[in-house]
Formats: structure tokens, C-alpha cells, sequence
């Protein structure tokens, strides 16, 4: 009978790491050929395509991740010399040329600009992705970087989706000279985002998948998935926050951002876009967007 109970736990065991390593690999693990996760397939619109390049100087920029990791980022400078500058951080699946049109509308306005590709991530190495619990300590070290160079900078973070939910969490941890953190459309934690559309998404059931998915995240990567939580980093940030999310979102839920929005204690403010779906809300009005961004940054950056 012992021999039998110990056999059964075995095979429960094993089980349970197949399938927590199947979702792991499926959701965080980049392609040999670079590219990202297959869930992306499954989440990430493919007819969207990168925004030009823009017209602005450029520079390619390098940093050494904590963990030993080549990290690249393109930095932009505007027509007139600045000490304001916009690190923009992209979202799940994507790189940092996603961010060019964002990018375009803060060079436009006078800022520099630093477009990070996150680990695991266009140019910069990694071989998982970690939904903002590592990469907020990326994003941390680009800031650093910027001060060291630019010891009068005012920094300002912007991330989309996991971009969001990764300065958020980089806010946290307080970088020198950060003035102010727009997040839009961030989750509250990954593991719940993940379990809100695992079905949906994936076609696999809550349990016993994301239990195991976790346990076998902190295995293969150092950080389990619920380590990617910014509702638990939220109340630490003190510079003020522009939260903005869509609430037609059938990615993140749109409830989400109230939950982040009530817990931060620091000066903070609402952009709903009403219809918007995920990550849709600089697309659904360009011009109504970073007018209202900016009005947020001209205020907390003076």
C-alpha cells in the first residue's frame, strides 16, 4: 500500500509539472528563432504591424541586466535640447518598435525618448518572459542609467499592457529623478489575468494549471507568475499616476484598473476610453489621448 501511495504522488507529481511546464513554455518561453511566446498567437493581433521609424536622431543604446543579460534600447532625441525624457515600455509579445508611434507624438513635444526592448524581447537577450517582475528591475536600471548621464533629468514612465504593468512596478522601487508613471492598461497581477482568460484563451482550465504553471515559473525562472503583481507595489509609488484603460478590454478586465486606482495612494487620475478594447485606447482618438497625457505630464513635470 505505501509502495502504492508513494507511486501515486510520483505520477501526481509528474503531471502536475507537465503541465505547468506545457503552459509555462507556451506563455513565457521566446522561440529559438527568437520569437515570442506561441501564445502570443493567441492574444496578440497579427495584423498589427510596427509604426515607422521616427525622424529624429537615433542612438542604440546597451545595458547589463542584473542577472547577466545583454539588454538594447533605441533612444531619440528631439529638435531642442532637454532634460525631459519619456521611457516607453512596451507590451506582451511585442518590442520596443511598437512604441514608435508613441514615441513620435513625445518627440514631437520636446522629449527624449528611450524605447527599451524588454528581456526575452527583440535585440536584447532572455529567454523568458516574466511579466513585468523582472523586467521591472530592467526598466529601473535604464532609468538609473538616464540620471547617471543626465543628472537633471525628469523622468517619466510609459508602458501599454504588460509595459504597464512593468513601470508600475518599476515606479515602485523609486528611481532617481521619475516625476510621473502613465500605465495603461496594466493588470493587477498576471496570475489573474492569466486565470481570467486561461479558458477563454488557451482552451485550459484554472485548476490544475495555473497552480502548477506557478510552482514551475519559479523553477525555470527565479519568479513565480503571481510575482508579477503590481496591485501589491501600487501603494508604494509616490510620484503621481495617469491610469487609462478601455472599457471594452477582453483582455485585461476593465475592473482591473479601479482595483490598481483605489489602492494607489499617491496623486492619481482616471482616463476611461469608452469602447476602447485592449490596448486600443491611443488608437480609438490619437488626439484626444496624448492631449491627455500631456496635460497630465505638463502638471507633474514643471
Amino acid at each position: 500500500m505505501k509502495k502504492i501511495f508513494v507511486a501515486a504522488i510520483i505520477l501526481l507529481l509528474g503531471a502536475g509539472y507537465f503541465i505547468g511546464n506545457y503552459f509555462v513554455d507556451f506563455a513565457l518561453k521566446r522561440g529559438d528563432d527568437l520569437s515570442p511566446p506561441k501564445a502570443c498567437a493567441n492574444i496578440a493581433d497579427p495584423n498589427l504591424k510596427a509604426p515607422p521609424v521616427p525622424n529624429f536622431p537615433e542612438e542604440d543604446w546597451t545595458l547589463e541586466s542584473f542577472d547577466g543579460l545583454e539588454l538594447y534600447a533605441r533612444k531619440f532625441s528631439p529638435a531642442e535640447k532637454t532634460n525631459r525624457w519619456a521611457i516607453l515600455v512596451h507590451g506582451y509579445g511585442r518590442d520596443g518598435t511598437y512604441a514608435y508611434d508613441y514615441a513620435e507624438e513625445y518627440l514631437k513635444r520636446g522629449w527624449n525618448v528611450l524605447i527599451p526592448d524588454l528581456r526575452a524581447a527583440g535585440k536584447s537577450q532572455g529567454e523568458f518572459i516574466t511579466m513585468g517582475a523582472l523586467e521591472c528591475r530592467d526598466v529601473f536600471d535604464w532609468s538609473e542609467k538616464v540620471s547617471a548621464d543626465n543628472p537633471d533629468a525628469k523622468i517619466i514612465l510609459h508602458g501599454v499592457s504588460m509595459g504597464a504593468a512593468t513601470v508600475l512596478m518599476t515606479a515602485a522601487l523609486e528611481p532617481k529623478n521619475l516625476c510621473a508613471v502613465v500605465e495603461d492598461c496594466g493588470y493587477t497581477s498576471a496570475y489573474e489575468m492569466f486565470t481570467a482568460q486561461l479558458e477563454k484563451i488557451f482552451g485550459l482550465p484554472e485548476y490544475p494549471v495555473m497552480p502548477c504553471a506557478n510552482i514551475v515559473c519559479k523553477i525555470k525562472t527565479g519568479i513565480k507568475i503571481s510575482d508579477a503583481a503590481p496591485i501589491d507595489s501600487v501603494d508604494k509609488i509616490k510620484v503621481p499616476i495617469l491610469f487609462i484603460h478601455g472599457d471594452a478590454d477582453g483582455l485585461v478586465p476593465f475592473e482591473m484598473m479601479g482595483r490598481l486606482y483605489d489602492k494607489a495612494t499617491a496623486p492619481k487620475e482616471k482616463f476611461i476610453v469608452e469602447g476602447a478594447g485592449h490596448a486600443d485606447a491611443k488608437r480609438k482618438n490619437p488626439a484626444v489621448y496624448f492631449d491627455k497625457v500631456f496635460k497630465f505630464l505638463e502638471e507633474t513635470t514643471q
